[in-house]
């Protein structure tokens, strides 16, 4: 598995070997012990899947707050689309920064979201799965969102988007008191 860092520190890129031949390929998404000679050592407890029908979906830009954060290894399972994460860690060097990265059934590539960083997508193709694991259970009560036009993304599709009724209301980043923590 090769694994990449970017510009923010704790996002990484993992991009799983294929080893394929006349039938396909097969692919190891996740390995516990591979990941931690990388010093990636999550607990993953849940496993999330959704669709988005038409291009131009965008989801989020969501997280959840403390004392139930999610870190979230993100794929494509069918299909494409540009993940975004944002960092929301009050003192951090890079707050309110962000990184995106186009992952897709071709491309096999995975985002490594770390909590502490709002995490969103954009459809750049019709039907497109995206399969995430969560490292906490989903919590309603600490569940949140900030808006996908206050962070300075450049998405690389044109809206207008399709949003769901809590993505178009979300807080701006500027209005929003953060309760992550930079922890260097």
């Amino acid at each position: 598995m090769k694994i990449d860092t970017l510009d923010l520190p704790g996002l990484m890129v993992l991009t799983p070997v294929r080893h394929g031949d006349a039938r396909g390929f097969f692919s190891e998404s996740w390995n516990k012990a591979r990941l931690a000679d990388h010093g990636l050592t999550p607990e993953f407890v849940q496993d999330n899947h959704s669709l988005s029908a038409k291009v131009g979906t965008l989801r989020g830009l969501h997280f959840q707050t403390p004392p139930h954060p999610q870190g979230k290894l993100v794929r494509c399972g069918r299909g494409a689309l540009f993940d975004v994460a944002v960092d929301i860690r009050k003192g951090s060097p890079t707050y309110g920064k962000w990184a995106g990265v186009e992952l897709s059934f071709e491309n096999g590539k995975q985002l490594w979201v770390p909590p502490g960083f709002a995490h969103g997508f954009v459809t750049l193709q019709p039907d497109t799965e995206i399969c995430y694991k969560c490292t906490d259970y989903y919590n309603a009560d600490t569940d949140g969102g900030i808006r996908w036009d206050s962070c300075g993304i450049v998405w690389p599709v044109q809206g207008p988007f399709v949003l769901s009724a809590k993505d178009e209301t979300a807080q701006a980043l500027a209005d929003f008191d953060s309760p992550f923590v930079y922890e260097g």
